[in-house]
């Protein structure tokens, strides 16, 4: 009796990573795209896409791409673009270092228990979906993206009036942005 208890655990003891590892997780990227980092999508770490090589090539890549549209729409505004990118590297940089953890542990403590509370109102009925969206975003939308998209449509389309438009309005938005950094930091 014992040697056949001895050998189901041990069966079942080697046949566990074996059927763990058949199924084969591949992570997407946020567009969709398959990406070959096993580590990517740790549920536990939320902010995994900081962690990536290609997040920071992707952003370099982004920039680039803003910089040469201000070269050929708004060349009078690249002084300003310039001076705006490499502040927000040196505050992102301060923020995400780990003499700021603390200060970044709290807002991410003051984030979820705001996000708690409008999750409660919106489950209770009290706030309708559009609205706890409003809220948990601290009452601002993702406009900087919708502004870049608008954007790249109005290059698509050789709209150059709208592209300087936009391209002013994004300025101000990653200005707002570094502002909202800094704050952040001075608490």
């Amino acid at each position: 009796m014992k040697n056949k208890l001895f050998v189901l655990i041990l069966g079942l003891f080697l046949a566990v990573p074996g059927l763990a590892s058949a199924h084969k997780h591949i992570p997407v990227d946020h567009e969709g795209h398959d990406i070959h980092k096993e580590d990517c999508c740790d549920k536990d770490n939320h902010r995994h896409h900081f962690m990536h090589g290609d997040w920071k090539a992707k952003m370099a890549a982004r920039e680039g791409k803003i910089l040469g549209w201000v070269n050929q729409y708004t060349p009078e505004k690249k002084e300003a673009w310039t001076k705006m990118f490499s502040e927000k590297k040196v505050l992102m940089m301060i923020w995400l270092s780990p003499q700021n953890a603390a200060k970044r542990e709290q807002w991410k403590k003051e984030r979820m228990e705001k996000m708690e509370k409008f999750r409660k109102q919106y489950d209770e009925g009290k706030i309708t979906k559009e609205e706890f969206l409003k809220k948990v975003h601290g009452g601002k939308d993702m406009s900087h993206w919708q502004t870049y998209h608008e954007i790249e449509e109005a290059v698509a389309e050789k709209n150059n009036e709208e592209a300087k438009k936009y391209l002013n309005q994004l300025l101000e938005q990653y200005k707002a942005h570094n502002q909202m950094l800094k704050d952040l930091m001075a608490k």
